[in-house]
């Protein structure tokens, strides 16, 4: 995947220390050995840091992706297998009866009764909403310094087929992307209310949406009914179903309004409009069903911000908005006709370019094979400091230069290459 997933880099370390080592010699031809060797090891870290085996979120740091039960990691992660679900949603313990109003200037004027009806109309949406467990079976290789051992996370997904096609957060099941180098050791499985469990297979995603699809080979299935999330209203009642802090509590429900609609949210890779509620989700809410009292689901619960002394700001993507992204992902895979250009990177800030004597931009760490970079002649160890006639600095310089361009547009591109500039031009080629 480009730019953000360093997790499938295939670190070409050699060759970068060359570089590095040369560069530090010309600088300063007295430096030892030993204090080369450990300015390069540093600067290894920086750059690498990401290949390593941790929890991915493409959301700034102020907001916790409500994802996993237990972090991907490479210690070993209990071998017993989930095998308790709620026997009957309308039995479950966990409501929530909030219905503070928070962020508008509108009352909600709603009973207890009213509330009541609400959960038991949503309710009938929560055999489609589906436990999911992804499994990463590491052997050292998979991810460049981990040790030996399985990690697992555990999210939520909704059943939009009967046949088994089942949306959820691309950040749920990332690592089974058949482009991150892990892919080959991540097993996916679902965990249906009625007990039934099944693997399933990777079938696309879309990081910068933050969904994806995967499939189960089961037929007959309670599929979830769509709702039109452009005809929501703030203050309205809705519904989050899904499985906070993993399978133990499998089919939770906990209740709250519409807080606010089409809050912009910097997601890193793109700006999404997203639904504000204070319905409460926790880490493994992710994927799970938003749902309106008529028992539709509205949206996929997605993210909330965590920090010391705020609560209730729970963010989902609205449904209206997924479905064309989610019917592409079963159609293709991928999202067509996105323009890519083909590099993994890392930023080189003023304080890093100043500490080794780099140039501020984006050092690149992994190019894709056949991308538009690669044909482009861009190789590991540049730093990318142009494009289009613009200055580059980061990542996000980057991509919003892409964002103007379509597939097959030709731009120039400026990288430093040991210390010495060259200008090249890449045509986008298409992300798949």
């Amino acid at each position: 995947m480009e730019v953000n997933n360093l997790e499938e880099d295939n670190l070409e370390e050699d060759n970068l220390e060359e570089n590095y080592l040369n560069e530090q010699e010309e600088r300063n031809n007295s430096e030892t050995n030993d204090g080369k060797e450990k300015g390069f090891d540093d600067l290894m870290n920086y750059l690498y840091e990401d290949a390593k085996p941790k929890k991915k979120s493409n959301f700034k740091s102020f907001i916790a992706i409500a994802l996993v039960a237990s972090v991907i990691s490479s210690s070993v992660v209990g071998g017993v297998l989930y095998s308790r679900f709620s026997s009957e949603l309308k039995n479950q313990s966990l409501l929530s009866q909030n219905t503070v109003f928070s962020g508008t200037t509108n009352q909600l004027n709603s009973d207890k009764t009213n509330t009541e009806g609400a959960v038991r109309t949503a309710l009938t949406q929560g055999s489609s909403v589906v436990g999911i467990r992804m499994t990463i079976a590491n052997s050292g290789s998979a991810f460049p310094g981990a040790s030996q051992g399985n990690g697992t996370s555990e999210g939520s997904g909704i059943i939009i087929s009967q046949d088994g096609y089942i949306m959820t957060n691309y950040h749920v099941v990332s690592y089974a992307d058949t482009k991150n180098g892990a892919s080959g050791n991540a097993t996916l499985e679902v965990f249906l209310p009625d007990k039934r469990q099944a693997k399933a297979k990777f079938i696309g995603g879309d990081s910068v949406n933050d969904l994806a699809v995967i499939k189960i080979d089961m037929v007959n299935l309670p599929v979830a009914e769509l709702g039109d999330s452009s005809k929501l209203e703030v203050g309205e009642p809705a519904i989050a179903i899904g499985n906070p802090l993993g399978m133990e509590f499998a089919g939770s429900v906990t209740v709250g309004v519409i807080s606010a609609l089409n809050r912009k949210v910097d997601t890193g890779n793109s700006t999404m409009n997203l639904i504000q509620t204070d319905a409460a989700i926790n880490p493994g809410n992710s994927g799970g069903a938003l749902v309106n009292s008529q028992g539709q689901i509205v949206g996929i619960n997605s993210a909330k911000i965590s920090e010391a002394g705020v609560e209730g700001l729970v963010f989902a993507i609205p449904i209206s908005d997924a479905k064309p992204i989610i019917d592409q992902l079963i159609l293709f895979g991928y999202i067509k006709g996105r323009p890519l250009i083909g590099i993994s990177g890392k930023d080189i800030t003023e304080t890093i370019a100043k500490q080794y004597n780099l140039q501020v931009g984006v050092y690149v760490t992994d190019v894709s094979q056949g991308s538009g970079a690669e044909q482009a002649g861009v190789k590991n160890g540049d730093i990318l400091v142009g494009m289009d006639g613009k200055e580059v600095k980061t990542i996000n310089d980057m991509d919003s230069i892409k964002k103007s361009h379509k597939v097959g547009d030709t731009v120039s591109v400026t990288i430093i290459r040991q210390g010495n500039k060259k200008d090249l031009n890449l045509t986008f080629s298409e992300e798949k």
